[in-house]
């Protein structure tokens, strides 16, 4: 018997554990070389330099008007407006990093490279910690024992992580869907610490004393003026805020694009268009959504064509959603709340598996242990 392709979300009792394997999709030859080429000849792979320098101008220009703000606000709570808003700035300025890694934004590789590392560093992330594990997730999208992005961190994607928690976890893990959001407030200041852990572990690092030397330059620029002239309770507020807003925007923007979608057996071998469309999905809403999620609603095109810049994700989508449909090949889109419920809904499911194995689920549903 093949194993179910999409968890079931409703009803009692634990999510049992199932794992898609090759059998489930049916092999669909030279899709991928075939789509790739309507791309390419639709001159979508094509660089959007003004799209960019249009997208960059904005975000300097929202960043001065929070510098001017700042300054002239003084010793006020209404602070922490400015500092919601630099939160929201610097996840933009995340988008642009994670564009140019992608070498979406310049011609040549490394001088994508060189752009991502600034940018990275600019927010306080390690450049090179997020290329790492970003590129094993691209190779391999939720596939178990390859894709960092599923591997447990508080939050337990796989039913096996949540069965082993314990603890303080363990009682996380139980709620973990109803409790994902507030702890994205805490995503921020962990993004910080594993770019830290990963600088100043013993592996080596292209780039070790460039990255550490941009990311204390900014935490020196940003916190030195804010401990400086605001009274220490405020600016302790200020401080966390920013890092609440900054990690619930990223968490966000990046949680509806995977989770709850197919997982993949670590063994499987699926063909390059298939794993990437199957376990990826899509946020309807057009060019505010693009805005607001910095091009990552079109996961499905972003997946099969990583370098394409933003602004042609759209028309792409129409070419491959196209295909989809000639060969029956699913395609996942929704809204953005719907996202949200289907990740809150997952997890929770995943999280049974923390349940006490003697508790009853119908009981449970009714309050009853």
């Amino acid at each position: 018997m093949s194993a179910t392709l999409t968890p079931q979300l409703s009803g009692p009792g634990p999510l049992i554990p199932t794992r898609a394997r090759a059998e489930d999709f049916p092999p669909i030859g030279m899709t991928y070389r075939s789509v790739s080429q309507v791309v390419r000849e639709s001159g979508l792979l094509r660089r959007a330099y003004w799209f960019y320098i249009s997208v960059a101008a904005l975000i300097a220009a929202a960043l001065g008007g929070a510098i001017t703000g700042f300054i002239l606000l003084g010793e006020s709570w209404f602070q922490l407006l400015i500092a919601a808003a630099l939160g929201l700035i610097f996840t933009q300025i995340a988008f642009l990093a994670h564009e140019a890694a992608h070498r979406q934004i310049l011609t040549l590789g490394p001088a994508n490279d060189r752009l991502a590392r600034i940018l990275a560093g600019a927010i306080g992330m390690s450049y090179s910690w997020w290329d790492s594990k970003h590129s094993r997730h691209h190779s391999n999208p939720n596939r178990v024992g390859k894709d960092p992005d599923i591997e447990i961190d508080t939050i337990s994607f796989l039913e096996e992580d949540a069965l082993q928690a314990r603890g303080l976890r363990r009682a996380i893990t139980r709620k973990q869907g109803y409790l994902f959001f507030p702890l994205l407030t805490l995503e921020g200041l962990n993004l910080h610490a594993h770019s830290f852990r990963y600088l100043l572990g013993k592996q080596p690092v292209k780039g070790r004393w460039l990255e550490l030397a941009i990311i204390l330059t900014r935490f020196a620029l940003l916190l030195v003026p804010i401990f400086w002239l605001l009274p220490i309770g405020m600016a302790f507020a200020f401080v966390g805020v920013q890092l609440a807003v900054f990690g619930v925007y990223m968490g966000a923007s990046f949680a509806p694009n995977h989770k709850g979608m197919p997982v993949i057996a670590h063994d499987a071998k699926l063909d390059f268009f298939t794993k990437q469309v199957r376990t990826s999905r899509n946020i309807r809403g057009g060019w505010w959504a693009t805005a607001l999620m910095g091009g990552l609603n079109y996961q499905v095109e972003h997946h099969l064509f990583p370098s394409m810049p933003r602004p042609f994700l759209a028309k792409a989508r129409v070419i491959v959603r196209e295909r989809c449909e000639q060969l029956d090949i699913p395609y996942t889109e929704t809204s953005l709340l719907r996202s949200y419920a289907i990740v809150i809904e997952y997890l929770n499911r995943v999280g049974l598996a923390a349940r006490d194995p003697f508790a009853c689920p119908i009981a449970a549903q009714y309050g009853r242990r």
